[in-house]
Order: C-alpha cells, then structure tokens, then sequence
C-alpha cells in the first residue's frame, strides 16, 4: 500500500503514489507528495492553472495498516476501483468525501 495524490482532470486521474521520486514534491512529514508543490513540476497538458483548480484527493495509511482516501466530493465513487489499482490497496480504504475548503476545486466557485 502507499500514500500518495491524485487529481481527476476531465475523466482522467493522475495518481502519484509516494516514491520519492520527484523531491520537490515532497510534503512536510517527508512520507507523500503534496499537491502545491508537486502540480508545479507535472503542469499536465501545458495548462496554467493553479493545483486547486480541478478536484484532488489524498491517500494516506494509518499506524494500524488501513487506507483511508480523502478527496472532493466531485470525485465519484466509480474512480474508486482504479484509485485501489494506482495506490496498491489491498483491501476496502475508508472514503471520506472532504467538503472543506481545503478540497474545492473550480467547480466550487
């Protein structure tokens, strides 16, 4: 299982399990990627447009082993299955749709 991002641009998600891979991405705790810094260095298609700007969501693994995926609710549950696939969940996560401002995308203004 791994912690990682994901946006869903159009019907697309871009997930980015955490690896590493991409050091300017990195958050704070140093263990996934964080969605400011990381959008700076994906751009997808050449778009300018800010990282909150289309719907986003987080996985993240608790002490005990479980997934939980935090992410808009503009995101529906039939990316679910391919979030699973992308993070190397290995069984059911826990879904919590974050209504927050911490979450809305352009669809929310």
């Amino acid at each position: 299982m791994k912690r990682g991002i994901f946006w869903l641009i159009g019907d697309k998600l871009q997930c980015y399990p955490f690896d590493g891979s991409i050091p300017e991405g990195i958050a704070k705790s140093g263990n996934t990627y964080n969605h400011k810094k990381l959008w700076e260095h994906i751009l997808p298609c050449g778009r300018k447009v800010g990282f909150d700007y289309y719907p986003r969501g987080r996985v993240e693994i608790t002490p005990k082993g479980k997934a939980v995926i935090y992410m808009s609710p503009h995101i529906g549950s039939e990316y679910l299955a391919e979030i699973c696939t992308a993070f190397e969940l290995e069984s059911e996560p826990i879904v919590k749709y974050d209504h927050s401002e911490h979450y809305h995308c352009y669809l929310d203004r």
